[in-house]
């Protein structure tokens, strides 16, 4: 009689312990099923290296990409994209949007200049959105953006090696825009695209 209630005792410890095994494998399938596709399709971390971006950006902030919503709609000038550098795939930049596909860009003077459709005649980029007083971008670069090519500069026109360097970006190589940033704690904030006027 004890060996039986001891033998049952065990197999009710077996059969607690197959269903709690079994229960764990549930969670841990739903949970990959949730957050490999969010991270492989949605979202994606990436932090910041370097000072090219600065001062909107400095090294070592988190920020999060997201890679959704370009499957909807095209890239706008100003936003911040992480992309695979043209020479080097292995590699990612951050970088702003400036020129767009189908314009014409020139930077010279400390000026970017682009004509478009809208603008025939050029017009000077204002950036005083995001870059300081007194910024000008260093070079000389002419170039006409194809139908699906856009021209991106860092925030730190000294620092940043960019479309005056390696040229365009095609649109296929973007892997999507940056839109929060998650570290450090007092910089937490959503990343919005800057308002232009084209006066």
């Amino acid at each position: 009689m004890f060996l039986t209630k001891r033998l049952l005792s065990s197999q009710s410890i077996f059969i607690r312990a197959i269903g709690f095994l079994f229960e764990m494998a549930q969670v841990v399938a739903l949970s990959l099923m949730i957050i490999v596709p969010v991270r492989y399709f949605l979202i994606q971390p990436f932090y910041v290296k370097g000072a090219s971006m600065e001062p909107n950006f400095y090294e070592n902030e988190y920020l999060i990409i997201d890679e959704f919503s370009y499957r909807f709609r095209e890239p706008e000038r100003g936003e911040v994209i992480v992309f695979k550098y043209p020479l080097d795939i292995r590699q990612y930049f951050i970088k702003r949007i400036i020129g767009l596909p189908g314009e014409h860009i020139k930077v010279s003077n400390g000026k970017v200049i682009i004509k478009n459709s809208e603008h025939p005649d050029g017009f000077v980029l204002d950036e005083s959105a995001y870059l300081p007083e007194g910024t000008i971008t260093l070079g000389e670069r002419e170039v006409d953006l194809t139908d699906d090519e856009y021209f991106v500069l860092g925030d730190h026109r000294q620092a940043s090696m960019d479309s005056r360097v390696f040229g365009p970006v095609k649109k296929s190589l973007i892997i999507g825009r940056t839109f929060f940033r998650g570290w450090p704690f007092d910089r937490i904030k959503l990343i919005n695209k800057p308002a232009y006027s084209y006066n």
